[in-house]
């Protein structure tokens, strides 16, 4: 053991180093992209766009949600939800229809197949992150 796996009263450091001990040896090392580590997308991964794109999934395929519903339904103000929007929309993951019920504007929103896909594969990341972390069942 060399000076720097030592704690300064000289109790050995609880650090794993590769090529360690045959226990050390037994724990796998699952950090960085050489080891497989699934990306999260960035656009779907904050917090306010993970909500909208989660609260569209269960939608039916072409289904649409009025804006002031998802307001509501997320309790997010308009400024707020439109900017996220936006953003989706950029990403290719989300139609805006703006339309009229009689006199009134509408706006609609929908998750588009791009989207669909894009969250299905940002789930089953979370998964696999989470399933790689080696917490215990």
């Amino acid at each position: 053991m060399s000076d720097d796996d030592t704690r300064p009263d000289g109790t050995a450091s609880d650090r794993h180093e590769p090529g360690g001990t045959a226990a050390d040896r037994d724990v796998p090392d699952r950090h960085g992209p050489e080891l497989g580590v699934p990306e999260l997308d960035p656009v779907i991964h904050a917090q306010a766009r993970l909500r909208v794109v989660a609260t569209l999934n269960v939608l039916p395929d072409g289904d649409e949600m009025a804006f002031n519903s998802m307001k509501q339904l997320l309790g997010m103000t308009a400024g707020n939800l439109s900017v996220h929007l936006t953003k989706l929309e950029d990403a290719g993951y989300v139609r805006i229809n703006k339309t009229h019920r009689g006199r009134t504007p509408v706006t609609f929103v929908a998750l588009t197949k791009r989207g669909r896909l894009a969250f299905e594969e940002y789930t089953k990341a979370v998964r696999a992150l989470l399933d790689n972390a080696g917490g215990r069942p």
